[in-house]
């Protein structure tokens, strides 16, 4: 078979997969769509419902505020009428300027009290027929209304022609805003001559306080477009619209007398918010507003308000219908969502019920096989098994047998020191022996003679140069016992002691000079004493032949606390330190830098196996100012100690 015949079906199956592939973007494509287009209609949906009744919120709002203000008007329209029937107040437009001051004064009185008796009253007074104020119910007060000429007020001109008129504006004065109703007098003797105006000043802040809030932004706006009262205050004297500034000016003239209009437009059309519109403010308009609505959109309805040419706004904001709104687009996409979820989840379940009942088939197919693979790799287990139990019990043998190897060669190493120490033991028993030799021979004699008492003498000295010798001996018995380790609180320095015993003869042959800082009873261990002392002999005995070409032959040695705990214990010489290929191969069994016949190299990989079994260690490195240092850790006393008794338990 040629190879473009073996790799002819590759394209086919990469097709499959990838028209596979497309088809599953496909239908995850669709459920997108599918997705979007539920949400955007639940969010539609609810956004027109949301706004019908948000705009019939705000007819409500719309039909309420009309009744409060109107009720609001209409409780002082009457005043004005009252003044024009006064006798008093006709009395005092009859007469001359000159002889009227004790009538303008009566007239002031009645005016007070009527004035009084309505607490939304800035003021009422009478104008004569050139716009100058005869008569006030301020009179009382240092900035009265007494004298001051409105006659190019739009209220004087409109009632001195005949007309009753109503009009917002600001008095130069006291420069202090209200609502004016004005009213023409009429004199009966004069055939119904208009002789007069009067006119009450009212305050409508009542309704700004009262029912045009922040909570639920609403104004009013006369019929130039300029707000009159606003919640938000900052709005007002704003427009509604941008206005020329010709008629600014003339409004300021006219009707605002000392106030700035026309700084800020709020952009509203007043016709088409009769049935709704939506606004958006930004900049001034929306900083007014708070920062939490900065940017919102809002729903403006306006109505015209009878008899007083005024146009009444409510805002109601739009984000709490888009917020619904938006939730329940979100709801019906996740409702669109949940049935698609479910819709799949059945088309799996078949597809799983199908691969299970497959699955089920090809499993009891696979029993049966496994079966039979089962009892021949029983078999086969049962041959390794038996197998490893013999290759176990044959490894425990040879531990065993390494072990007692390793007590052989520790033993073989006491007696190959045993050895060196020979020629030295043997001149140090040599004095005491021709001593009691000598002494014994004299005691003979003495006894012969019957001096029994230089006899006795002699005898005592006999008796101190054998435990003398005694003393020579009991160490090298000790040292050279084959026994087991037997941990035990050992006392570092005497340990030390017995060492430096052992080699002082060939130590003082060799001219080698020992530093001792260990100090009895001040560090303990927990050791075998006669391993430790067997490695300290090693280490010592090495440190003197390595300084045998030194003229300097010191060795010390020194014991300390770790801070992590233990005692180290440093054995330090002067010869010439290890070199580096040396110290990395220095423990190594049978690795030796002495020459042929000297050594087999087993001394200091037996010294770290012996310090290791106590749970210490050995290390050694170079000194400062040349050298070599072996170093030895030992577990410290009740750490040792509290460790073996958990161990005992255990």
């Amino acid at each position: 078979m040629s190879l473009a015949a073996m790799t002819a079906p590759a394209p086919v199956r990469s097709r499959r997969f990838s028209s596979f592939g497309r088809s599953r973007w496909f239908g995850a494509l669709l459920i997108l769509v599918v997705l979007v287009v539920a949400g955007f209609a639940g969010y539609a949906s609810s956004e027109r419902y949301g706004m019908r009744l948000l705009r019939e919120d705000a007819g409500h709002r719309l039909d309420l505020l009309a009744t409060a203000i109107d009720a609001e008007v209409a409780r002082v329209t009457h005043i004005p009428g009252i003044l024009a029937l006064n006798a008093d107040v006709l009395e005092l437009l009859r007469r001359k300027q000159a002889d009227n001051s004790l009538q303008q004064e009566v007239v002031n009185h009645y005016l007070e009290r009527l004035s009084a008796q309505h607490v939304d009253s800035l003021a009422v007074f009478v104008m004569d027929v050139r716009g100058r104020v005869v008569a006030s119910s301020d009179w009382i007060l240092t900035d009265n209304l007494l004298g001051a000429d409105f006659s190019h007020r739009s209220y004087f001109q409109a009632a001195i022609g005949g007309a009753p008129y109503r009009q917002y504006a600001v008095d130069g004065v006291r420069d202090e805003p209200g609502y004016f109703f004005a009213q023409p007098i009429r004199d009966e003797r004069q055939d119904w001559k208009i002789v007069g105006v009067a006119v009450l000043k009212a305050s409508i802040r009542g309704v700004e306080r009262q029912w045009l809030t922040n909570d639920a932004p609403a104004l009013i706006a006369d019929g130039n477009g300029v707000i009159l009262l606003s919640a938000p205050p900052e709005w007002r004297y704003a427009t509604l619209r941008p206005l020329p500034g010709e008629q600014v000016s003339e409004l300021v003239r006219q009707q605002f007398e000392g106030r700035k209009l026309g700084t800020m437009s709020l952009d509203i059309d007043v016709e088409a918010a009769e049935s709704g519109i939506v606004v958006t403010f930004a900049d001034r308009p929306a900083a007014s507003l708070g920062p939490m609505s900065r940017g919102r959109d809002y729903l403006v309805m306006s109505r015209n308000l009878s008899g007083a040419a005024w146009h009444l706004l409510v805002l109601s904001s739009v984000r709490p219908v888009r917020s619904q709104a938006l939730a329940h687009g979100a709801l019906a996409a996740a409702a669109s969502a949940t049935l698609i979820l479910w819709l799949l989840y059945l088309r799996q379940r078949r597809r799983v019920l199908q691969a299970r009942l497959n699955a089920q088939a090809a499993l009891e197919a696979a029993n049966r096989e496994l079966e039979d693979k089962v009892a021949a790799r029983t078999a086969d287990l049962t041959r390794t098994v038996e197998a490893l139990e013999a290759e176990v019990s044959e490894r425990m043998r040879t531990e065993q047998t390494l072990l007692a190897a390793q007590e052989e060669l520790v033993q073989a190493g006491k007696l190959a020191v045993l050895g060196q120490l020979a020629t030295g033991i043997t001149h140090e028993l040599n004095q005491p022996l021709g001593a009691v030799r000598t002494l014994a021979g004299n005691a003979v004699e003495f006894m012969h003679r019957g001096d029994a008492e230089t006899a006795e003498r002699n005898l005592r000295i006999v008796c101190d140069l054998a435990d003398q010798m005694g003393g020579i001996i009991r160490p090298l018995k000790t040292f050279a016992r084959k026994s087991p380790a037997m941990p035990s609180r050992v006392d570092v320095a005497q340990a030390v002691g017995s060492a430096l015993f052992l080699l002082d003869q060939s130590l003082r042959q060799a001219g080698v000079v020992v530093d001792n800082r260990c100090v009895v009873g001040e560090h303990f261990s927990w050791c075998d004493q006669n391993r430790l002392q067997q490695v300290l002999i090693n280490l010592i005995g090495n440190a003197a032949d390595a300084m045998n070409d030194r003229s300097e032959r010191r060795i010390e040695i020194a014991a300390e606390e770790r801070s992590a705990g233990g005692i180290v214990l440093s054995v330090s010489d002067t010869g010439c330190g290890l070199p580096e290929a040396v110290l990395d191969r220095l423990f190594e069994p049978f690795f030796t830098t002495k020459a042929a016949g000297e050594g087999l190299g087993l001394g200091l990989a037996i010294s770290r196996d012996i310090v290791r079994s106590f749970g210490g260690d050995l290390f050694a490195e170079n000194r400062e100012g040349g050298g070599a240092r072996f170093v030895i850790v030992l577990p410290a006393e009740a750490a040792a100690a509290g460790q073996e008794e958990e161990e005992g338990k255990s």
